[in-house]
């Protein structure tokens, strides 16, 4: 398999967006900032912005929803760069969604919290078709004790959220193509998840507690498949037939092609110990994009398959 190296001297890309002129809008976490690759490598500044920005996506009215951790903890190790998966740096609050203008970079906070209770670390999104929106909290680590993270359905327009599962230490989130499945990628156990749609509508009988370990009450997650040894796995992207494509991260790195009926996967390996997301773009959907994060750089290959196309886009 061919790879191209469409940007380096990003720092810690995460977030890839595959707009329809060929560019990708990433994140850029340690520079805390939203940038466009053009086709000829070429960047530009889309927005500054607070804490860590992370997951992207496009929503139904065109502007960019970006999750937001709050801040992030940084390690430096000769030639191996990185972040701590859910540390907190000294001045951290919470953490939030932003919307985000294309054209003028304007941001706006839209979600700080749920139920009261403020956001941990939010870290990634996905739209479905109606223009809602599936997003991810890590949870956050601040030393002395956890806030624990979950998976969380909100509106685009700011006027409703509904946490769904909570405990979990989620990253990636995908839907299947058919919109009935949430697919989600739980990091320190190397698992893959799932869960219908439809329990963004369910209630828990009064008195219920949503489960804060993985298995038990109301809102409970189906284990797909997981991954022995160490590894990690972090954002995802599906593919037209449904395939969940996670990347995995430290040992044996690369992205992951998952069969969600079976649990099978196959892995296709990557230049860097950090490959943390994938998107999908160009005419036939096989153009992948997977950003290298601990080097610094976005990659396109040509895929095996097309990926699903988003309901909206750039």
């Amino acid at each position: 398999m061919d790879i191209e190296i469409v940007a380096d001297d990003l720092q810690f890309p995460e977030g890839p967006v595959v707009c329809d002129d060929g560019s990708v809008i990433v994140v850029e976490l340690r520079r805390q900032q939203i940038t466009r690759i053009r086709k000829d490598g070429s960047k530009q500044a889309i927005a500054k912005v607070q804490g860590a920005p992370n997951g992207l996506a496009v929503g139904p009215d065109g502007a960019l929803y970006c999750c937001n951790s709050g801040g992030a903890v940084w390690m430096q190790r000769p030639g191996r760069p990185g972040w701590v998966p859910g540390g907190a740096p000294a001045d951290y609050t919470n953490g939030w969604i932003d919307r985000v203008d294309i054209s003028t970079g304007k941001t706006e906070r839209i979600y700080e919290t749920c139920d009261g209770i403020a956001l941990a670390g939010p870290n990634d999104l996905v739209f479905d078709k109606s223009g809602g929106f599936w997003f991810t909290d890590n949870g956050k680590d601040l030393g002395t004790h956890e806030l624990h993270g979950g998976l969380f359905y909100a509106a685009a327009d700011g006027s409703s959220i509904t946490r769904v599962v909570h405990g979990l230490f989620l990253n990636g989130v995908g839907l299947s193509p058919d919109g009935e499945t949430v697919f989600a990628a739980e990091t320190p156990r190397r698992l893959l998840v799932s869960l219908p749609s439809a329990a963004r509508n369910a209630e828990p009988e009064a008195g219920a507690k949503i489960p804060a370990t993985l298995g038990h009450g109301v809102f409970c997650v189906n284990v797909i498949t997981s991954f022995p040894g160490r590894q990690m796995l972090d954002s995802l992207a599906i593919e037209a037939d449904g395939t969940v494509a996670v990347g995995k991260v430290a040992e044996g790195s690369g992205i992951a092609r998952i069969d969600p009926a079976t649990g099978e996967s196959a892995l296709v390996e990557f230049p860097d110990r950090l490959p943390t997301n994938i998107a999908f773009g160009g005419a036939d959907m096989r153009d992948a994009y997977v950003t290298l994060s601990s080097t610094g750089r976005l990659a396109r290959t040509r895929w095996q398959a097309p990926g699903m196309r988003l309901p909206f886009n750039c």
